[in-house]
């Protein structure tokens, strides 16, 4: 299947997301499947995995909803309170949903930049690995020093690194976000989403932007643990899904078609077990 390995839907009217605001302008407004169904049909994409925009267990539930009564949506990727007493619990109940598939907690907003590190969460990330979890890293590049670690502690935890981890290309900082990520590639089994790229690009969304970001990524991952995402509808902030999706399939068109096919779908087929 073509599979966009990371989406969201949002409805304001249920309260939970909290970094919403009426000044982000395009993102303030409900994001249903009707609206994300069109562009799936134009790019011919089978299925998609929907990943939690709210810190709630609750958002996580009407995902799971959405994914009953959706049938493109393969997987769902949600939300747990890892520092809560009720973690375990919420993990083992969610996991009896066939499309509950991981979690990711939302570490780019968190002050403390070594949390992930703390020495209480180690029941939580075992908990993941003998549910056959998986877990999104929404990490920035200063975090990868201590991913790296988190990585070689839980060496068995199912770990794919989203959005590249953020690179900052409006600045073209380029060169300590590489060196972590081609470490993290080299010395451990994480996968990498290829998304949100667009959105840390300040407006410049050419191929001559994208390009190095795109081709460090695909040098570092390989066609193999590399999986093609929209981001979508976050990626309204910097343009259209078609073009994302076009741009995307330009730079990568130098591959064999197997791997092609890898990154465009595979890869999240196999890790997700769609």
């Amino acid at each position: 299947m073509r599979i966009d390995a990371h989406q969201h839907f949002w409805q304001l009217a249920r309260a939970d997301y909290s970094w919403l605001s009426p000044e982000m302008a395009v993102l303030y407004r409900d994001y249903l499947p009707e609206d994300l169904i069109r562009h799936l049909e134009r790019c011919q994409i089978e299925g998609t995995v929907l990943v939690q925009a709210a810190a709630t267990v609750a958002e996580t539930e009407y995902m799971l909803s959405l994914a009953d009564r959706h049938d493109f949506i393969k997987g769902v990727v949600g939300w747990v309170d890892f520092d809560g007493m009720n973690a375990i619990r919420d993990l083992e109940r969610l996991a009896k949903n066939q499309k509950f598939k991981g979690v990711r907690p939302m570490i780019q907003d968190m002050e403390n930049i070594d949390w992930m590190l703390s020495d209480w969460l180690d029941p939580v990330f075992k908990k993941l690995i003998e549910l056959d979890l998986c877990f999104d890293a929404l990490v920035k590049p200063e975090h990868l020093s201590n991913l790296l670690i988190l990585l070689k502690r839980y060496p068995d935890l199912k770990v794919v690194i989203d959005h590249g981890a953020k690179p900052n290309i409006v600045d073209r900082q380029f060169d300590a976000w590489a060196k972590g990520m081609a470490r993290l590639a080299s010395e451990t089994g994480a996968y990498c989403k290829v998304s949100g790229l667009w959105t840390e690009a300040g407006g410049d969304v050419s191929l001559d932007a994208m390009v190095p970001y795109m081709a460090h990524l695909l040098e570092s991952f390989g066609p193999d643990r590399l999986m093609w995402c929209s981001d979508w509808p976050v990626l309204n902030l910097a343009g259209e899904y078609g073009d994302w999706f076009s741009q995307a399939k330009l730079v990568f068109v130098v591959l064999k078609e197997a791997e092609q096919n890898a990154i465009f779908g595979g890869n999240a087929e196999a890790f997700y077990g769609l």
